[in-house]
């Protein structure tokens, strides 16, 4: 029998015994190895796609830094430009974001693209979380508000899966994001564990609280306090959720619950074709993002134009 077999035959029967108090710290180290997300080395760059770009390293939380890929405004672009930070998901890279660049750019945007930490070619720190990938959003918009091309009250922010709901965490602790597009976006995280538990045949009726008590001890934040479902009610700025039918990860039903909570004069819900991580059924529907960061995003008067104008 192939290790990994035999280690998801024998688990259901240790884990109740690993959940007795001698034996937790065990359980803790096993969650801890287990939730780890993989790292993927990038294997392209925005030069493969045409784009003249610039690598950069941006400092975060914890004193690490994250890798980027800022892609210049087009030149058509009046300066200052507005700007997209472009999340990935867990596990993923910005590499596996680049085949949305040529779309977005074309939109009229600088982008910067950024591996969260744990991720990609940025540092490592002690564990990754959805609010560790917002405080690394948070700290690559600062980044981009800091730069004199760059028109600060014109950033939007666009996330997959986990870097979704990091988003809109994010433009909830940041009010001067100017529009979000959330691509997959689950509605808690809680949820998300305890599907997690049933993939991996864990017994979650006997160990499932103690998982959800250990993680969200370990990462800072209850979970209700960073759901999406709670998190999106608090944004003022427009979001557009796309989410495919065929999504298996995360059910297209967390979608409608999300926008079930939201504010319909502010966000838009498209339910478009393809599964959670297809990046080409979401280019498929490109234009409705376009169309969005055309009226939320570029064609919004900047903030030099209002300070130029005549009182």
């Amino acid at each position: 029998m192939p290790r990994s077999r035999l280690v998801s035959s024998v688990l259901p029967t240790v884990l109740p015994w690993m959940a007795t108090p001698p034996l937790r710290p065990l359980l803790h180290w096993g969650l801890r190895r287990s939730l780890r997300a993989p790292r993927l080395a990038h294997t392209r760059s925005p030069a493969d796609l045409g784009l003249a770009f610039t690598t950069a390293r941006i400092a975060t939380a914890n004193g690490k830094t994250l890798h980027a890929w800022l892609i210049p405004p087009p030149a058509s672009a009046a300066r200052p430009a507005p700007a997209m930070v472009v999340v990935h998901g867990w596990g993923s890279n910005a590499d596996l974001m680049l085949p949305l660049a040529p779309a977005l750019h074309q939109a009229g945007l600088a982008l910067l693209f950024i591996d969260a930490r744990c991720h990609g070619a940025s540092d490592g720190d002690t564990f990754a979380s959805l609010p560790r990938f917002a405080e690394d959003t948070v700290h690559a918009v600062d980044w981009l508000a800091a730069r004199p091309d760059i028109d600060p009250r014109r950033i939007a922010l666009l996330g997959h899966s986990v870097g979704a709901g990091a988003v809109l965490l994010a433009a909830s602790w940041r009010t001067q994001i100017a529009a979000v597009v959330s691509l997959a976006a689950f509605a808690h995280p809680a949820e998300m564990m305890q599907r997690w538990m049933a993939e991996q045949n864990l017994p979650s009726e006997v160990i499932g609280p103690l998982v959800l008590r250990y993680v969200q001890r370990t990462i800072g934040y209850r979970f209700d306090a960073i759901a999406p479902i709670n998190t999106l009610p608090q944004l003022r700025c427009p979001v557009l959720l796309m989410h495919g039918e065929d999504d298996t990860v995360v059910p297209v039903t967390d979608a409608h619950r999300l926008m079930a909570v939201a504010d319909s004069s502010r966000v838009q819900l498209h339910i478009g074709p393809g599964g959670h991580d297809s990046m080409e059924a979401f280019l498929s529907v490109i234009d409705r993002v376009s169309r969005f960061l055309a009226a939320h995003v570029r064609n919004t008067i900047s903030q030099s134009e209002i300070s130029g104008r005549p009182q």
